[in-house]
């Protein structure tokens, strides 16, 4: 599949964004400057559950980080991802390991990985690549 091509429209990231209470952060940041710390606070500030995923933080936004998504506690609808680009497909494996899947894997702006796209989605989760998760529930929530 060609996720280059593919651009989901606003009803879509809506729906995605309005269903999504829980959400596992994959390279969460403890500098407040940071997307990966300022999107998830965003997003918890909205009412979502956060969990930071990162091995080298204890705490994240006032809670227990974990190291990986192993780890998670319970389970989660979105996986936010804030890893370059070629460091992706290293999460395959992870991702795809999650009892159950998380509705959608959110690649934040700058991030893209075809490989990952088309292991998730044939998968059943859905794929958003290069867009800002607090733009965007801005713009539609």
């Amino acid at each position: 599949m060609n996720h280059e091509l593919l651009r989901d429209d606003d009803g879509t990231l809506r729906d995605l964004i309005t269903a999504t209470a829980s959400i596992a952060v994959l390279g969460a940041s403890a500098t407040p400057d940071r997307a990966g710390y300022y999107v998830p606070a965003h997003m918890r500030a909205h009412g979502a559950r956060v969990v930071g995923v990162n091995p080298a933080l204890n705490v994240f936004l006032g809670q227990p980080a974990i190291a990986s998504l192993a780890d998670l506690p319970h389970p989660v609808d979105m996986v936010l991802i804030f890893r370059r680009s070629e460091l992706v497909p290293d999460h395959i494996p992870e991702i795809l390991a999650m009892n159950p899947l998380p509705r959608v894997a959110w690649l934040q702006l700058g991030v893209r990985s075809p490989e990952a796209a088309d292991a998730l989605t044939d998968a059943g989760v859905h794929v958003i690549q290069d867009r800002c998760l607090l733009v965007e529930h801005r713009r539609l929530a």
